[in-house]
């Protein structure tokens, strides 16, 4: 027994390719390129944290407006990633203008003991014991 074929109601519309080679499609604008930054990437992880310097201004671009406007208080470049729905790496491209526009400032998250007290821990647990 063979499965009931689909067909489609309107058929496929070829889009016409564009004038020149045929068959090639145009290859989109890279975000890196928009930018205009010549490849040229501020050096930050991706737990580097931006703090802005200005408000949104008239001048500046829907992107930058939200960065800045997100960056009130410090977020890590993932934070902002996650919230702008860009990849990392277009928020990095995005934060090195920025930062050469003196729009914002990066610095490095603050780096914590490796490892706590161990009379510390000590107590922790004794007080947890005792509850």
């Amino acid at each position: 027994m063979t499965p009931p074929q689909r067909q489609r109601r309107t058929p496929l519309e070829q889009p016409a390719p564009p004038s020149g080679q045929e068959g090639e499609r145009p290859n989109p604008e890279r975000l890196f390129v928009i930018g205009g930054t010549d490849g040229v990437r501020a050096e930050m992880d991706l737990v580097t944290l931006i703090v802005a310097r200005a408000e949104p201004s008239p001048s500046t671009t829907p992107e930058q407006a939200a960065v800045l406007r997100l960056c009130a208080a410090p977020l890590s470049v993932a934070e902002l990633s996650a919230y702008l729905s860009l990849p990392c790496s277009a928020v990095t491209v995005l934060l090195t203008e920025m930062l050469a526009a003196e729009l914002v400032t990066a610095r490095a998250p603050v780096v914590r003991q490796a490892l706590p007290d161990r009379s510390l821990l000590e107590a922790v647990m004794h007080g947890l014991q005792k509850l």
